[in-house]
């Protein structure tokens, strides 16, 4: 694999919750805001919202917004975001196999 390839993925998707976030409307389908908080525990609003419009940006996720009465918002990955989730499965069964408890793991 090409490492400047492999720095470039890490580089993104390293950066702190961008692959939890990714992961978690992954498992949850398309989902709002607040619930989205809910299952990223520790984040904060802001930072979730200016990740979420970094994720949109990269065509990663996308945002739609309902004319209901009140308007809602829900976050969807798109199909670039779905094909990161096998990818995400399997780093999920390689931590949980491999790394410790003092890292966070088992």
């Amino acid at each position: 694999m090409c490492d400047v390839s492999l720095r470039r993925a890490f580089g993104f998707l390293g950066k702190r919750w961008n692959g939890v976030i990714i992961a978690t409307i992954g498992a949850l389908g398309p989902v709002g805001f607040a619930d989205l908080k809910r299952a990223v525990t520790g984040i904060t609003d802001s930072m979730l919202s200016d990740r979420l419009t970094e994720l949109a940006s990269i065509n990663l996720v996308v945002r739609s917004v309902t004319t209901a009465k009140p308007p809602s918002v829900t976050y969807a990955l798109t199909e670039e975001g779905k094909r990161l989730l096998p990818v995400f499965d399997q780093l999920a069964r390689w931590a949980h196999g491999n790394l410790s408890d003092c890292l966070g793991g088992r």
